[in-house]
């Protein structure tokens, strides 16, 4: 085309080819021209147009040899066979074109989500800094599935020789159980384990809300280590919103199971799958899992539901805030019909009814103390302060606090670990970290050193604010509001626990007191306001005038505008 273009301007321009030139030209025109028109460019008829000769083209000259899928002709090699690019495959359809392929870190999206990683939904934590591992996590490659042969289930150890603790023994759980919380130390149960372990032991399914730190969990793994009785096949499965409260409950089953034999499994994401497939494919009585990871052995035939009796979901709104339940949904769909379920958690809220409509059958509803009410052995303040000495106001309370355990939840991230930091730089403090974007394993010895007191102060965000059992905390403060009051119920649910007393501090700017005001309410109490003696305060409205800073937040001026006339 361009020469084309080229040889019209020349003849516009008169530009003309010297003779050598034009002669060469018409040679070379001669020699290209196609074997099936004359010398004078006409066409040939088809009975005139001699025989190409083998290995020339149309024009006569010598034509490329091919390619066998062998090699050969050219001296090239064998063809190579096209390769899908990573992250996909070539289908037919054109050309070059490429089928997307699987998104990378599929399976970890999901866990971090819905494993604490990722905090979702209203409990999210929010960090507008960078997206860590959801929720959360260290994303694993798959290993390649090697199956292994089952293991026949051990035979039940003998059990422990009475007495049993009397007040448990008329609950009707069985002799191993009883002899598993004679050592323990437990003498009496908690309302919420009397009144649900003989609906449970029934086989009835159960709706059961109490207060943080009552027993819940020993209220659903008592009865259903009684009912399962001697190991067998996999029966009982346990489904948690994070890793840490599935290793939490997993301790509770080992602990009161250790005179049953009965086997039980841990699995999650943010760590492989070699391990816990191999757990699932030797044999198991009790799988305690969070969503993501259980739907992926589900899916490759690893875990398989049709013969459990007994399905329980823990902290099913956590699950519902951090958007498990279509996940949820899809699990029971594939356990029997005729299974026992069992919900349990610190609130119940509205929420849920769909669910539990969808999954149980004629439930035993059990709510212990008033929904959303906090443990009434703790003690409530807040504390108003200026936005920008906030972190100044904290080290200074913790300076004129005796505390023995001591935990600060913070709304991202960020500011976990600028506290820590500035904790770390104090030196005065054995402080730890923990939130979705640290290591599983530094998370695991955060909380295991703050449980055994290698650490007496923690930091960190919601992802600990839930059904965490940690004994011996005194102190809670939360460095901000929580946006949704009933993260504040959990989280001050921390300390208070068991009839012990603990005191729960809050520290709020004139910006957060729509947020003291919706957790007042759902509490159904007036928070005490403090000021910390010998602090240095900046001035701001709401030391002194909270209703002045709401009107002023607001918009609205408290002075009553003229009437008209």
């Amino acid at each position: 085309m361009l020469g084309r273009i080229k040889a019209g301007v020349k003849r516009l321009l008169g530009i003309q080819k010297n003779p050598a030139q034009a002669e060469a030209a018409a040679t070379e025109v001669v020699r290209r021209r196609p074997r099936f028109e004359d010398q004078d460019g006409k066409p040939l008829r088809d009975d005139d147009r001699p025989a190409r000769p083998a290995g020339r083209r149309e024009d006569g000259r010598p034509e490329r040899p091919r390619r066998s899928a062998e090699g050969g002709g050219d001296g090239r090699g064998p063809r190579r066979e096209r390769t899908p690019r990573e992250g996909g495959n070539f289908e037919g359809g054109g050309e070059g074109r490429r089928e997307r392929g699987p998104r990378e870190g599929g399976e970890e999206r999901r866990e971090r989500s819905r494993d604490g990683g990722r905090e979702g939904g209203r409990g999210r934590e929010r960090d507008r800094g960078g997206r860590g591992p959801r929720d959360r996590e260290e994303r694993e490659p798959r290993e390649a599935i090697v199956n292994v042969a089952p293991v026949p289930p051990p035979p039940a150890p003998p059990v422990p020789e009475g007495p049993y603790p009397e007040k448990f023994e008329i609950l009707g759980l069985s002799p191993a159980v009883l002899a598993a919380i004679r050592e323990t130390g437990y003498e009496t149960p908690t309302t919420i384990q009397e009144r649900a372990i003989p609906v449970v032991l029934q086989g009835r399914d159960v709706v059961g809300a109490s207060q943080t730190g009552t027993g819940k969990t020993a209220a659903f793994a008592l009865p259903t280590l009684s009912r399962l009785g001697a190991p067998g096949t996999f029966r009982c499965l346990v489904l948690e919103p994070t890793r840490e409260l599935a290793a939490q409950v997993v301790d509770q089953f080992e602990k009161y199971g250790k005179h049953t034999g009965l086997r039980v499994l841990l699995v999650h994401g943010g760590v492989g799958y070699e391990k816990q497939r191999r757990g699932l494919q030797e044999g198991v009585d009790v799988v305690v899992a969070t969503p993501g990871r259980l739907l992926d052995f589900m899916k490759d035939g690893t875990a398989d539901l049709g013969k459990i009796d007994v399905l329980i979901l823990d902290e099913v709104d956590r699950m519902l805030d951090m958007g498990f339940l279509p996940d949820v949904r899809r699990i029971i769909e594939r356990t029997p019909a005729t299974r026992q379920t069992l919900f349990f958690s610190a609130t119940m809220p509205p929420q849920i009814q769909s669910l539990a409509e969808f999954a149980l059958k004629e439930p035993e509803s059990i709510e212990i103390g008033i929904r959303f009410s906090p443990a009434e052995t703790v003690s409530h303040y807040v504390y108003p302060v200026a936005g920008d000495q906030r972190q100044e106001l904290l080290m200074a309370i913790l300076k004129q606090t005796h505390f023995e355990s001591l935990m600060i939840f913070t709304r991202t991230k960020m500011q976990a670990d600028q506290l820590y930091s500035a904790l770390q730089q104090e030196g005065n403090y054995k402080a730890a970290v923990m939130h979705s974007d640290i290591r599983q394993s530094e998370r695991e010895r955060a909380l295991k050193g703050f449980r055994d007191g290698e650490f007496e102060v923690i930091v960190a965000t919601d992802l600990a604010a839930r059904g965490l059992d940690i004994s011996g905390v005194t102190h809670v403060i939360n460095y901000m509001v929580p946006e949704n009051s009933e993260d504040y119920v959990h989280r001050i649910g921390r300390t208070g626990r068991a009839q012990k007393e603990g005191d729960a501090y809050t520290l709020f700017s004139a910006e957060e007191l729509p947020n003291v005001e919706s957790v007042e309410r759902l509490i159904n109490q007036k928070i005490p306001r403090r000021k910390l003696d010998g602090f240095s305060y900046k001035y701001t409205t709401v030391l002194d005038d909270e209703a002045r800073a709401k009107a002023i937040l607001t918009g609205r001026s408290k002075k009553k505008s003229p009437r008209r006339r």
